[in-house]
């Protein structure tokens, strides 16, 4: 069974430039966003581990909400 690729949601802030790195995801910023939220709440997780997957769970909701 083939897993399927995470949607990352493309580049947060692109840019015109190809040379130029393409910076954080969608994905990426989203989780961000979300854990700053989660760390400012004091929730205690069991882990680093436990903040980033709650984060990335955030994350791909809001990814998944954004569809047409």
């Amino acid at each position: 069974m083939s897993e399927q690729p995470i949607n990352d949601g493309g580049s947060a802030f692109p840019l015109n430039d190809p040379l130029k790195s393409k910076g954080m995801t969608l994905r990426d910023y989203f989780a961000a966003a979300a854990l700053q939220g989660m760390l400012a709440n004091s929730k205690n997780y069991d882990s680093f581990d436990g903040y980033s997957d709650v984060a990335y769970e955030y994350a791909d909701a809001m990814l998944e909400r954004r569809k047409p």
